[in-house]
């Protein structure tokens, strides 16, 4: 599998300003955004494939990946990179029978035990967290912190995705231990979506994390 961006965008059309969700995914992805998942769990299976063609459409034009939460078959019909399984979900090994060996399969996890069955199932990375508090995350229980997220990180041979309450603030707290960073709001519910987007995957890239001056 090739290597994968250091940043991770996972959607959520209520955290957009009204009304322009794809126009703030456009715009991420004009800002360097390579890899999305669409997340929009509320929405019955016919909306949510009309809304996965219309995203990939805008994926493809930027040669990004775009993954489907947790819903292989929305994936297939709309002509997705692959699926994010959620931890209740089921292993990367089924998903990757159904979607095929060219698809990417990412998996979410919370600790490192969920994260190193997740790695031996199959998953191509994973997202580990919450790492700090944010509201969408607090049913997974108190953030986990950077000490769990760098454990995992040096030992998993997948990329691990630092999640939850990842900013351009505290970005470098996260990606300290060699993690990469997945992020919801802090795109999605920003102003300036491409801006935003440029600065975390900046602050993110290996030069970035080097350059303690930065954005």
């Amino acid at each position: 599998m090739e290597d994968l961006p250091s940043v991770y965008l996972i959607t959520d059309r209520k955290a957009a300003p009204r009304g322009a969700f794809l126009d703030t995914i456009r715009a991420a992805l004009a800002g360097g955004i390579r890899l999305l998942q669409l997340r929009e769990k509320d929405l019955a299976a016919r909306e949510l494939l009309h809304l996965a063609k219309e995203v990939r459409e805008l994926a493809s034009g930027y040669g990004a990946k775009l993954l489907i939460n947790d819903r292989a078959d929305i994936a297939m019909l709309s002509g997705a990179d692959g699926v994010h399984l959620t931890s209740r979900s089921y292993a990367a090994w089924r998903a990757r029978a159904l979607l095929g060996p060219g698809k990417l399969i990412g998996a979410s996890t919370h600790s490192l035990n969920e994260a190193r069955e997740a790695e031996a199932g199959g998953a191509d990375f994973v997202t580990f967290g919450p790492v700090f508090h944010t509201p969408s995350k607090a049913a997974y229980g108190k953030p986990v912190g950077t000490g769990p997220l760098e454990e995992a990180t040096a030992a998993l041979s997948i990329p691990v995705y630092a999640l939850g309450g990842i900013n351009k603030e505290n970005l470098r707290e996260a990606v300290g231990g060699g993690a990469r960073i997945a992020v919801i709001s802090a795109i999605m519910g920003s102003k300036d979506a491409e801006l935003a987007a440029r600065e975390l995957i900046e602050k993110a890239s290996p030069a970035g994390r080097q350059n303690k001056g930065g954005l």
